[in-house]
């Protein structure tokens, strides 16, 4: 899709703010309800064998303790991974909200630090609730110290990044620098959560449920962003004319 194509879809989109609204509840929907059926079928038992089958296929033949692909492969996985970390997406938050700050959105920052905050919390309660045993089908290749489901690093990744992503999408005029801002969220959220795979310290459907909420979170705080900030609340998205 070239920039004219990219253009004239945001002008649609600018003049049918309804029909984008309905949307969005949509996808955030959808995310939910998978995100349940999911749930289901781990507690269930379900997807032990498609969780089992993929580990197995990540591991080197004859040795479960060596991921496949050369050294280099596993020690790009332990730094990706370091991005879905607590310590990586807090600074990350704060990093971008002193950007609001300094742009003189202060309400901005606040929704901010209250939506990506209020996430990470829903996380670590979702993970005691659910408490799953880590995978013990092969040899973790990074500490681990909670409960499995969801993947923490991949759902804290998606609210943080996702969110993060929409928010400053939406501070830029250009729709090719918001198209690029989101494409950058998206990219990061999908690589923390294959380096947890990868690592063998998540159950792959403990990454997609991580995925699924985080996302689901990300879209509803956007939703809740162009309804605030219609009442005013909080600063309207940047546009070109």
């Amino acid at each position: 899709m070239n920039l004219t194509r990219i253009s004239a879809l945001a002008r649609w989109c600018r003049r049918h703010v309804e029909v984008t609204t309905l949307a969005l509840m949509s996808l955030s929907i959808g995310a939910v309800w998978i995100l349940a059926e999911l749930t289901e079928e781990v507690v269930e038992g379900s997807t032990s064998n498609l969780d089992r089958d993929i580990l197995l296929f990540l591991r080197t033949p004859g040795d479960l303790s060596d991921p496949i692909g050369p050294w280099w492969v596993e020690e790009i996985g332990r730094d990706l991974t370091a991005l879905g970390g607590v310590a990586v997406l807090v600074l990350t938050t704060v990093v971008v909200s002193l950007f609001f700050l300094l742009h003189r959105r202060w309400s901005t920052m606040v929704y901010i630090l209250a939506t990506v905050g209020g996430g990470i919390v829903l996380s670590s309660i979702a993970k005691e609730f659910f408490d799953r045993p880590r995978p013990d089908l092969v040899p973790h290749g990074s500490l681990v110290h909670t409960a499995s489901f969801p993947s923490g690093h991949s759902m804290m990744a998606a609210v943080a990044y996702l969110t993060l992503g929409a928010m400053v999408a939406r501070a830029q005029k250009r729709w090719a620098l918001k198209v690029y801002t989101l494409s950058v969220a998206v990219l990061l959220t999908l690589l923390v959560g294959m380096s947890r795979i990868y690592m063998g310290v998540h159950w792959p459907t403990d990454v997609a449920a991580g995925w699924l909420a985080g996302g689901a979170w990300a879209v509803l705080c956007l939703l809740i962003a162009r309804s605030l900030a219609k009442r005013g609340h909080i600063e309207q998205e940047a546009s070109d004319a």
